[in-house]
């Protein structure tokens, strides 16, 4: 951190946010020296992203009260017009999901062009050459061809970076951080963070970085302030409050990491896999350039060769960056991609099956639990329906009591059971009325209603905050403890393998540069693809 001026850049005092009178954040205050690095921690509507935007009167409809001083400047008081020059000026943003906060219509670098105009009153040619340089100062290969790109043809990793060059067009002397890397894999995320550390030594900002993970903040932040239920309920200096936290909240945070709680008993020698897989490839068609599109198209090869095997009780982890072809590879798993070689789950193929009229029966022993539960649930049918769904497809003889039996069944076994009086009231509900974590774990009930052999699992926490997060994975190693059921854990986090996984396969460009026991692995990698996750991961 560089030497703190005496009086902070940011004073926040008493700070108060209400919706329809309704508080949502409660009094709440801090300092901001430039230069430094300030976390603001805590789960999903502990107030802290109102908070942070609040500042800059960004949340519709909200009610804000209290003091933000910067420079001894109220932001609180400022009108619309004096508003604007501080937003994307004094103050820049980075948001959390980089493909939302770019205009899909316009090239990335004409993007960040109109800020340095208007910002900064560059000439057309002037913001041209200052757009590439903002762009190779964020490490972002060929930074004069990714200007022309438009968002959809960048990567993640590269998306981010040119969000940040945005906010940085301006120069400004305090940045605000929404969750910058929780879309990102776990060597991208530290990428992101030397790369907002490094740009915050060279021009001396202060970062507020509005986070719920803890490495992250332990990683990157001089000071951190906790936020509970809209309460400031601890703050300090990063090493203090990690080791020594006052608060409850504070020390259930820390003490969220994920547990491992898993059956490790060796499976019997003649027991049959539930799911393998041998000479595995999958391809994609892709259009040629030039003349010979016309005539043929080219292929992709997303997965190349994997061999790997699923033991009936354990869990088989895959781990991978994005492009790695581990979702591809859950998608052959599941029959929704066609593949060549061998693949057998519970010992059926999938066009063997198809050929003998099986395949909706097979479908029953292969369930999917996605990653976001609010995308994955139908915002038009209500709990019964959902978690019922497929009771209605494969057990088509149940009458609406045996169904509805059945489905309080699967709710109570995924820790949903609703109270006796309020029972039928609370299957009628819609997935919007429940949190994060309910609805991904009615995402698990309306897998398991029809009681399947195995779960691919499509990272299934990664939505979630790390309190909810250890709750669902101790959930599923409670149900595959009971069961005896498999998982096809798709994952980028080595904190979740490391609770769940009897396995592990690693994926680069399509194939597995390694593979073996859990433990074993991840204690000594030997491949530097894997030592690079494993490392980013510490």
């Amino acid at each position: 951190m560089t030497e703190t001026a005496v009086s902070p850049l940011l004073q926040v005092r008493d700070l108060r946010v209400a919706f329809r009178g309704r508080p949502v954040v409660h009094g709440i205050g801090f300092d901001l020296h430039a230069g430094e690095k300030l976390a603001l921690v805590g789960e999903s509507g502990s107030g802290k992203t109102v908070s942070a935007l609040s500042l800059l009167r960004l949340v519709q409809g909200a009610t804000v009260q209290g003091q933000a001083l910067l420079d001894g400047r109220d932001l609180l008081t400022l009108n619309e017009r004096a508003l604007r020059g501080v937003r994307g000026g004094d103050i820049a943003v980075v948001f959390q999901e980089p493909m939302t906060a770019l205009n899909p219509l316009y090239a990335v670098g004409d993007q960040i062009a109109e800020v340095l105009q208007l910002k900064r009153g560059l000439t057309g040619a002037q913001a041209t050459a200052a757009t590439v340089e903002l762009l190779a100062s964020t490490g972002i290969p060929e930074p004069a061809r990714r200007a022309r790109a438009f968002p959809h043809q960048l990567s993640g990793g590269q998306r981010q970076r040119a969000v940040i060059a945005m906010a940085l067009a301006s120069q400004p002397r305090l940045l605000l951080a929404d969750e910058p890397t929780t879309a990102l894999d776990v060597s991208l995320r530290g990428q992101i963070l030397d790369l907002l550390s490094d740009l915050q030594r060279q021009h001396g900002m202060a970062v507020l970085l509005i986070t719920h993970d803890l490495n992250l903040v332990r990683r990157f932040a001089d000071r951190v302030a906790v936020m509970e239920k809209g309460h400031l309920v601890e703050q300090g200096a990063v090493a203090e409050v990690f080791a020594r936290p006052q608060h409850a909240y504070t020390r259930q945070l820390l003490d969220s990491r994920p547990v491992r709680n898993v059956c490790e008993d060796p499976v019997p020698a003649d027991a049959r896999p539930v799911l393998q897989a041998q000479g595995l490839t999958v391809h994609y068609p892709v259009p040629q350039p030039g003349l010979a599109g016309w005539f043929r198209a080219g292929r992709f090869t997303a997965v190349k060769g994997v061999d790997l095997a699923v033991p009936p009780g354990r869990t088989l982890g895959v781990v991978g960056e994005s492009g790695s072809g581990k979702s591809t590879l859950a998608l052959a798993t599941l029959g929704l991609q066609a593949c060549e070689g061998q693949l057998q789950v519970v010992g059926q193929d999938w066009q063997a099956a198809a050929r003998a009229g099986q395949l909706r029966a097979l479908r029953r022993q292969v369930q999917v639990v996605f990653q976001d539960p609010f995308s994955s649930l139908s915002p038009r049918m209500t709990v019964e329906q959902i978690v019922g769904e497929g009771l209605g497809i494969h057990e088509p003889g149940l009458d609406a009591g045996q169904r509805r039996e059945r489905v309080l069944a699967a709710l109570a076994d995924v820790g949903l059971a609703p109270t006796a009086d309020g029972g039928a009231d609370w299957l009628q509900r819609y997935p919007h009325e429940f949190s994060g974590g309910q609805r991904q774990r009615l995402a698990i009930a309306r897998a398991l209603v029809v009681q399947p052999s195995l779960l691919v699992l499509d990272e299934p926490t990664s939505a979630l905050d790390v309190t909810v997060q250890r709750q669902v994975l101790a959930l599923l190693q409670r149900l595959q403890r009971e069961r005896g059921l498999s998982y096809l854990l798709i994952t980028h986090d080595i904190d979740v393998i490391r609770a769940m996984a009897h396995e592990v396969v690693v994926m680069k460009d399509g194939q597995v540069v390694e593979r073996g026991e859990c433990r074993a692995l991840l204690r000594a990698p030997q491949h530097p693809y894997t030592q690079t996750l494993v490392q980013a991961a510490a």
